[in-house]
């Protein structure tokens, strides 16, 4: 699928480094960089505009009951007590308790990985050793944790607040992820406790199981396709190109499953019909979508020479930025 070049001023520059610091086990440290490990920077992503002018929109920050605007300067934050009541607090009070970061992630424990319940995993990020010194130190850190089989677990100050993060070997380097506080994190039994107790027959699970067997394979995350991201695609393509846009024809959704045995055995029927053509011909896997910059077709005129530039990754740039 041909791709459409993003405008070269959205391009992204490399990951910010949010942190610039110290990695420190009991008196063994070495200077490292975090950077976020993942990004939505390469997904599509709209401007509202005034279909009347092709402008975009603008938003205005107004008093709700005066409709007048308001100045920065003059907005502050409120706690909500009720709908009309709201506890005052300013910028000076809030920079009063804010944390000041050490920039040094202090590591305070260390767990097997399978006690971590998967809901407090927030994001992912790369530790790597900052500068030509401190590699003895982190690759100490980072077999220890290894040859444990541990994962370790640190806090660290991002934005003036204070973070849990877990660390774990990846490589030759270390991959930290950010974990949720317990008040966070829901009690499913809120959500679980109305579902009924069905007792689930053996030749259910039996029939269950050949379909499972049917359609297991290995975890190959360059399989995925964004089905959406791709339509979007095509979506801008065709519309750049003038072609008229006609709205796809409503597809019928299936009605409950009366008879489930009935449904599984057609389930596995359809899986045993497939495989045979599968093994004849193996599907080869997409290749991974690098982004999509590549997706779009090529925009002519000006802004060749700064797009170029705008492609290279540049991650030492952007290390200037610290947090806290």
């Amino acid at each position: 699928m041909s791709r459409l070049l993003r405008n070269p001023r959205s391009i992204a520059y490399g990951p910010a480094c949010e942190l610039e610091g110290f990695l420190r086990l009991s008196l063994v440290n070495c200077p490292v960089a975090l950077y976020p490990a993942t990004s939505d920077a390469e997904k599509v992503s709209f401007n509202q505009i005034n279909k009347n002018t092709g402008h975009r929109i603008k938003y205005k920050k107004v008093d709700s009951e005066t409709g007048d605007e308001v100045e920065s300067d003059d907005i502050i934050k409120g706690y909500p007590v009720d709908k009309d009541t709201y506890i005052e607090v300013s910028k000076d009070e809030l920079e009063s308790i804010a944390l000041e970061s050490t920039r040094t992630i202090e590591i305070d424990e260390f767990v097997p990985r399978s006690e971590i319940d998967p809901r407090y995993l927030i994001r992912p990020y790369y530790l790597v050793p900052d500068g030509k010194i401190g590699h003895d130190a982190y690759a100490v850190i980072r077999e220890t944790i290894r040859d444990m089989d541990k994962v370790a677990l640190g806090r660290v100050v991002l934005t003036s607040r204070e973070h849990i993060i877990a660390l774990e070997p990846m490589g030759k380097g270390l991959m930290g992820t950010l974990l949720r506080y317990p008040y966070e994190v829901r009690d499913e039994s809120d959500y679980f406790d109305d579902i009924q107790d069905v007792k689930v027959t053996k030749d259910m699970l039996d029939l269950a199981r050949h379909i499972v067997n049917q359609k297991s394979g290995k975890f190959e995350p360059e399989k995925f396709e964004d089905h959406y991201e791709s339509a979007l695609i095509d979506l801008i393509n065709k519309k750049r190109a003038g072609q008229t846009i006609s709205a796809p024809a409503k597809s019928r959704t299936a009605g409950n499953v009366v008879d489930l045995m009935d449904a599984l055995r057609k389930s596995l029927a359809g899986s045993k019909q497939a495989a045979p053509a599968a093994a004849a011909k193996p599907k080869k896997a997409k290749k991974r979508i690098a982004g999509q910059k590549e997706m779009l077709l090529p925009i002519t005129g000006k802004g060749s020479t700064e797009r170029k530039a705008a492609e290279k990754p540049a991650r030492s740039t952007a290390r200037s930025r610290k947090a806290g």
